[in-house]
């Protein structure tokens, strides 16, 4: 563990910190003026400890002392890094007031002067740096004691590898939970038999996951073993010699096949193409690192010459290393299944008994244990040796509870050790840094690079930024599995907030190896629990806090109170609503994140000197203080989703650190601060307003210089003249990726502008809103890069392109039109050559919202044979289209299509089709309902949402059955005879289709039917897969379905809502048909009824429901219905005459009830003991809730009101011996509370009642203050 830590940490931190104490600033700006023979000390001392600090990094993993000493080193290092910050910070502040900073701040600023004299600052600074001199001096002599050696490079650590092909299993346990894969590779391998080119088969996975074990699988499979003529097997590990490897591999040939060879003069390449030629082979390398391509084509040119059919299998945990050596597609080997983990477990940790004589009490606990092992073969066999000797329940939690299983004593850390090893020290560095987040968290990959630049982990290159070097060390470590669930994807509104771009790319850390972060950082990473105060969370060492906690502020407040830690890094999750307190304890803060609901900015500039990173965003502050320009050192800034923000510091410009301004979702912003063209390191600047031309503010010219890349969002540009849309230059900003260009109120000048903001050629995203222009201009048209186009309210807009124009836009993939009012058509109607090429051949998304003059899809395009015939399409590879609030909008295509020729969409999944076209009904009036049905064939669609004619949805069912998994249909037409008698035919047309097919093969998963007055119960029987359910407003639906029902044996979720006609059952039930009732949705957990005012009873409910809601069915009798009264079970009225049912055996997984507006309640409520949650609410005639067995023992929460007659709730000492929350208002006849819950009134989380039930109460609930107390 010392030799991590040390490893990890103390290089690292020493070279940031020589480096500072190299900067040009500080002899530039005299900062250090008197110190300098210090100065040489520490520089000559430092280097001389950098030289052997490899060394005494493996000494310190057997040698107390040594770790000691690095341990000292470590503290010492954090101390100088805060001196030469200050010492930096000194230099930029006289820079700074040398070119007028101070003068332009104000009066105010004399405040810091004090701070910053230059005798106080001499006197202050030079103690400091004696001490830090001394305290390297006493290391240095230490050091030279201890004897360290300089070391060039760090021992080869094969010896943790298996080194052969030799598994052991007695119980058949890794070969059962490898199967399928040895089984595919298996495949993979002798598929390969013709082949006359050497096949490369990697398998790739992080350490722990059993990749040798399968190629040692894999290796012994008799059909592997009878395939090929040789098989050799080689450890390669961290040492990828070319001689030595070939050496090897000629060696393991002679001990097969005793063939004499050792005095051959051949080179050990020329005798390994000996051994190989003519044979066909198999050479498994395991445990392959090396990336130098040129070393693996020398190997590889030797291993050509086998036979046909000859593969070498290899192991790694690098994607890079994959890609580099593999012929076909790596194979990503998988966690391994719980059960199978479980079994490893077991098997070891129980190795000693006999299955019958295992303690029960430890093997109810190896469940626990399976889930943080995270299906790694290795963690389950390590943690059951462990447990083998471990013989008490207090022991095995002892084990289940540690946060790390990454243990010496697990012996898990060595192996996982080699991927860490194999860093640069800059990498190790960057790794563990990633332990301030917890396990399972969600990071933001350009966050993190972010961060890891504000710590100085990455040094500034002249020839490469920070950035990109960020982004390579992110690449490297997630393709050597440290990071897993790597996703690049749209943000959310939400995240767009947050994180500034449209897009954003996420990870998370792999659970073992964030054991080893954890394990390198020790006590410098803390984390807030749910209740910090009842747990020490905050060690003195910590540096690096992130809290998840509500109300982070109290939590620092009251820790803070009582310790000092050097706080580096802050990253708080929640809102803050209270000021926070001791705010000196800030000032080593390099990183900061908080959200503040109070308006004042939290903290004191004069304390943030070193701050690198700083995000306020989603906060609500009107402005930034503007003195917060004297934090030189900020990088980045985050103030996106500032709603109130107005405006920012309008000394910005000396701000000159900063890299990253995220600006955006600032509603309330109307320019921004004056020459920000000073600003030569931005390079991310989110959103830029343009003010009315004035002094104090930048226009958009300022941005000419700035290599400007990412997101960026121009807004009111109605304020931007010709001359300075051209003066922003953004046609050399290449790197740029997605551009925004808003107007407030768009004017048909609009276009001029527009095309003086042409952005480079290799722009991906493109959004237009409040555009006056009547067509966009020609540089629109010859994007031939863009993937994202979105136009938006753009009320002037009549054709996309004018006439003449040649365009198409081969790489977009989603393209949005909203709320362009004029819009007639796609382009010009002389334009007519267009629709000889497709113009969207690889579009995957089309929205169209609001369009009230568009009438139709562009003209389709003959794709040729390609899909099997001649077939038409406009859209090739659409995915996803949606069609809303087209007033006009009529047909699929532009142009009609030969006799029998369908509008094709081969690829479309996703439809959704609302308020389209124009109808007639019976009364006069317009409705809105599409006719688009007879001429679109979409054979893979999955998604339909449409609103439509009974007559068309039944259609677009029979024709997309097999595909569809989610169906949302509302009918919107009226009730006219021949509608209908049309939509009866249309529905015995798709019977008759849908007949050929086996019911069990339709995926139909989700299904939502609204306004449907014929066909609902034909419906429900179709899809046997169903899991989701909900009828809305269906005149159609009187009596429960029964029959139907019985088909539905995977529904899991059932809605039925306004349906006005439905009453129950149609009559008695046969003997038969009750028999089989109860069977009705036997996977059945949530039902919801609400506002089915005719409803008398429910049908019988299944043993599986575990939520039940009813709301305003007044009508309701009994919530169980009248066949389980007729099996025995009483009905309401008869309960309240002492017939108690067993609801626990009708409902034993209930856990909550929701009922109100149901006055046809009356007398009892006898509920289900197992429930959690009860709520009643407006049941006019009910007397008394009950619990069958007088006891409620799970119920968390009661909730009670505006019940005129209840009078009475269930008593006795264990009646509500689990409960959290009382609610009891506006219950007249309530008269007094059951002695139980009032006794328990002061320990119960939140309490809400009428004044006269308070009564004396010992202690006030914690929400008291908050209840509602009615008198």
């Amino acid at each position: 563990m010392a030799e991590l830590v040390a490893t990890m940490v103390v290089g690292p931190l020493l070279s940031i910190v020589k480096d500072k104490v190299s900067s040009y600033l500080l002899d530039q700006y005299k900062v250090m003026e008197g110190m300098e023979e210090q100065h040489r000390v520490l520089k000559r001392k430092l280097t001389a400890i950098l030289d052997v600090i490899d060394d005494a990094e493996q000494t310190a993993s057997h040698r107390a002392g040594a770790k000691a000493w690095l341990e000292e080193v470590k503290r010492v290092a954090y101390e100088a890094n805060g001196v030469f910050d200050e010492f930096n910070y000194e230099a930029l502040r006289r820079e700074a007031r040398k070119n007028g900073h101070y003068g332009e701040l104000g009066f105010n600023a004399v405040k810091l002067l004090t701070t910053h004299n230059r005798f106080s600052f001499h006197d202050r600074m030079g103690k400091k740096l004696c001490r830090i001199v001394q305290a390297i001096e006493v290391l240095v002599a230490e050091m030279n004691t201890f004897g360290f050696k300089y070391q060039q490079q760090a021992p080869e650590s094969m010896r943790w590898r298996q080194m052969d092909h030799v598994i052991f299993d007695p119980k058949k346990i890794i070969s059962r939970s490898r199967s399928r894969d040895t089984k595919n590779i298996v495949g993979t391998l002798l598929g390969q038999a013709n082949n006359a080119d050497l096949s490369v088969v990697p398998i790739v996975g992080v350490g722990g996951l059993g990749k040798t074990t399968l190629a040692q699988l894999i290796y012994n499979e008799p059909e592997i073993q009878k395939h090929f003529e040789l098989l050799i097997w080689v450890c390669v590990s961290d040492s990828f010699d070319v001689d030595s490897l070939a050496k090897r591999i000629v060696a393991f040939h002679l001990e097969k096949d005793v063939v004499e060879a050792a005095a051959s003069k051949k080179s050990p390449l020329d005798s390994l193409q000996d051994v190989l030629s003519g044979h066909r082979y198999l050479l498994v390398l395991d445990d392959v690192w090396n990336r130098e391509s040129d070393k693996w084509e020398k190997l590889k040119d030797r291993l050509t010459h086998g036979a046909n059919g000859s593969v070498v299998l290899t192991t790694t945990r690098d994607e890079g290393v994959a890609k580099i050596m593999g012929t076909v597609k790596p194979y990503n080997l998988a966690a391994l299944e719980d059960n199978f983990i479980k079994e490893i477990i077991e098997t070891r940790a129980f190795s000693l008994q006999k299955e019958e004589e295992r303690p029960a009490v430890l093997v109810n606990m190896v469940d626990e244990i399976v889930k943080r092992c995270r299906g790694s073969p290795l963690a389950a066999t390590a943690l059951g040796s462990v447990l083998r000797t471990k013989t008490s329940e207090e022991e095995w939690k002892a084990i289940s509870s540690r946060s790390n299983i990454c243990t010496e004593e697990s012996g898990i850390l060595p192996i996982l050790k080699l991927s860490y090893n194999e860093l640069s020290s800059q990498m190790k560095q960057c790794f563990a840094f990633c332990a301030v987040f917890p396990k399972d968290y969600e990071i933001d990959v350009d966050k993190l690079i972010q961060l890891w630049i504000a710590h100085g982990f990455i040094q500034d290159n002249k020839e490469v930024s920070p950035e990109t070097i960020g982004k390579r060390i992110f690449s490297k470590l997630a393709s050597s599995s440290f990071f897993v669930d790597v996703k690049q994807g749209k943000a959310t509104s939400y995240e767009r907030m947050v994180g500034g771009s449209y897009y954003k790319r996420t990870c998370k850390i792999h659970d073992l190896m964030h054991d080893v972060a954890l394990s390198t950082m020790e006590n410098e990473c803390g984390f807030a629990p749910e209740e910090p105060n009842r747990i020490e969370w905050l060690p003195d060492t910590a540096r690096h806090l992130l809290l998840s906690c509500e109300k982070p502020e109290i939590v620092l407040n009251d820790s803070l109170a009582r310790k000092s830690p050097a706080i580096q890094t802050l990253l708080c999750d929640s809102y803050m609503e209270h000021p926070l307190q001791h705010l000196s304890k800030y000032s080593t803060l390099k990183a900061l994140q908080l959200h503040t609901q109070r308006s004042p900015f939290p903290l004191k500039s004069k304390h943030l000197h070193h701050l690198r990173y700083l995000d306020l965003s989603r906060s609500d502050f009107e402005a930034l203080p503007e003195d917060i320009s004297i934090l030189y050192n900020l990088q980045t800034l985050k103030i996106s989703g500032c709603q109130e923000l107005c405006r920012l510091p309008r000394q910005m410009k000396y701000m000159t650190a900063l890299r990253h301004l995220y600006s955006h979702d600032c509603p309330k912003m109307s320019s921004m601060p004056g020459d920000l063209r000073k600003l030569m390191s931005l390079q991310t600047l989110t959103c830029f307003v343009a003010g009315r031309t004035s002094s104090e503010c930048s226009n958009v010219g300022e941005l000419q210089h700035l290599n400007l890349g990412g997101q960026l969002e121009l807004n009111q540009l109605e304020n931007v003249t010709e001359e300075d849309a051209k003066a922003a230059n953004l046609g050399k900003k290449k790197e740029l990726r997605e551009l925004t260009l808003k107007w407030t109120i768009g004017s048909r000048d609009d276009a001029r502008v527009l095309e003086c903001v042409k952005p480079h050629g290799g722009l991906q995203s493109l959004r237009i809103e409040s555009y006056g222009g009547t067509t966009f201009p020609t540089w629109m048209a010859m994007s031939l890069n863009m993937v994202e186009i979105h136009l938006s309210y753009c009320k002037n807009l009549q054709w996309l392109f004018s006439s003449g124009a040649s365009f198409s836009f081969p790489n977009l993939k989603e393209f949005t039109l909203r709320g362009l009012e004029c819009l007639e058509g796609w382009w010009e109607s002389s334009n007519m050559e267009q629709g000889k090429e497709v113009v969207f051949p690889q579009l995957e998304k089309l929205h169209i919202l609001d369009c009230a003059k568009l009438t139709t899809l562009p003209e389709a395009t003959l794709l040729g044979e390609s899909y099997g015939r001649m077939e038409r399409s406009a859209f090739p590879m659409l995915k996803v289209l949606e069609l809303r609030y087209l007033r006009s909008f009529e047909r699929w295509d532009a142009v009609e299509g030969p006799q029998g020729a369908e509008i094709m969409f081969p690829q479309l999944e996703e439809l959704y089709v609302a308020h389209c076209g124009k109808i007639k009904a019976s009364s006069g009036q317009q409705k809105v309902c599409p006719k688009l049905t007879l001429k679109a064939e979409s054979p893979k669609l999955r998604v339909l949402e449409m609103q439509g004619s009974e007559e068309e949805m039944f259609l677009w069912i029979a024709r997309n059955v097999t595909s569809l998994t989610n169906l949302k249909l509302q009918n919107c037409e009226g009730s006219e005879t021949t509608t209908a008698t049309a939509a009866d035919n249309s529905l015995t047309q798709a019977m008759s289709a849908i007949e050929k097919w086996n019911h069990h093969d339709f995926p139909l998963a989700d299904m939502e039917l609204i306004g449907f007055k014929s066909g609902l119960i034909e419906l429900c029987a179709w899809f046997v897969q169903l899991q989701c359910l909900c009828i809305n407003d269906c005149a159609a639906l009187v009596h429960w379905p029964e029959k139907e029902f019985q088909s539905l044996v995977s529904l899991r979720s059932l809605n039925i809502m306004s349906c006005e006609q439905l009453v129950g059952y149609a009559a008695e039930p046969s003997t038969t048909t009750s028999e089989s009732s109860s069977q009705l949705l036997p996977r059945l957990e949530s039902l919801k009824i609400y506002g089915c005012t005719s409803m008398v009873e429910v049908f019988r409910l299944p043993a599986s429901l575990r939520k039940m809601t009813i709301r305003d069915c007044a009508k309701l009798r009994s919530i169980f219905s009248r066949r389980l009264q007729q099996q025995g079970q009483p009905s309401a009225s008869s309960i309240v005459q002492g017939s108690p049912p067993v609801y626990s055996e009708v409902l034993p997984c209930l856990e909550e009830i929701d009922i109100r507006g149901c006055d046809g309640l009356t007398g009892a409520l006898d509920l289900p003991p197992s429930l959690k949650h009860i709520s009643v609410y407006r049941c006019g005639g009910l007397r008394s809730v009950e619990s069958h067995s007088g006891e409620f023992p799970s119920l968390e929460g009661l909730s009670i009101g505006l019940c005129e007659t209840l009078s009475s709730l269930p008593d006795g000492p264990r009646a509500y011996p689990s409960l959290r929350v009382l609610k009891v208002y506006d219950c007249p006849g309530m008269k007094r509370l059951p002695a139980c819950l009032q006794q328990h009134l002061g320990s119960l989380e939140g309490v809400t009642l009428d004044a006269h039930h308070q009564g004396p109460i010992l202690s006030k609930p914690r929400t008291w203050i908050n209840g509602i107390c009615r008198g």
